[in-house]
């Protein structure tokens, strides 16, 4: 369970904010859509998270080598609730919402934590 909250947690980055600056609503949208985001882990691969402007998010992991510990692909749904960016897929975290903030690390870098104090870095590719 650890690895899937790890591997789907995410972090984006948006070039307009400035450094160590948790991003807002509106700059979380413009660093989401349409983006790949690379999710680091704990293996030193990056899982890739592609958000379109339907409110779809797809992550898919077949590339990386995980899939041995969990389903390496799924269709989930992402909105945004505040200052945090929260999605939902049908089985990943065993189908229960994830919301994170989002912090600009600089360069395409950024940090994600969650509200129960995970937290990982993640980079737009």
């Amino acid at each position: 369970m650890k690895l899937r909250a790890l591997i789907l947690s995410l972090a984006l980055l948006s070039p307009s904010v400035s450094y160590a600056e948790i991003l807002n609503s509106t700059q979380i949208k413009q660093t989401v859509v349409g983006q790949r985001v690379l999710l680091a882990t704990r293996f030193g691969v990056e899982f890739p998270l592609v958000y379109r402007s339907n409110g779809s998010v797809k992550g898919d992991g077949t590339g990386t080598g995980l899939g041995r510990y969990f389903a390496p692909k799924e269709t989930g749904k992402w909105w945004i609730k505040g200052q945090e960016l929260c999605q939902k897929f049908p089985t990943w975290y065993d189908g229960r919402t994830q919301c994170f903030t989002l912090e600009n690390l600089g360069g395409n870098k950024l940090k994600w934590k969650s509200k129960d104090g995970r937290s990982g870095t993640a980079r737009l590719g």
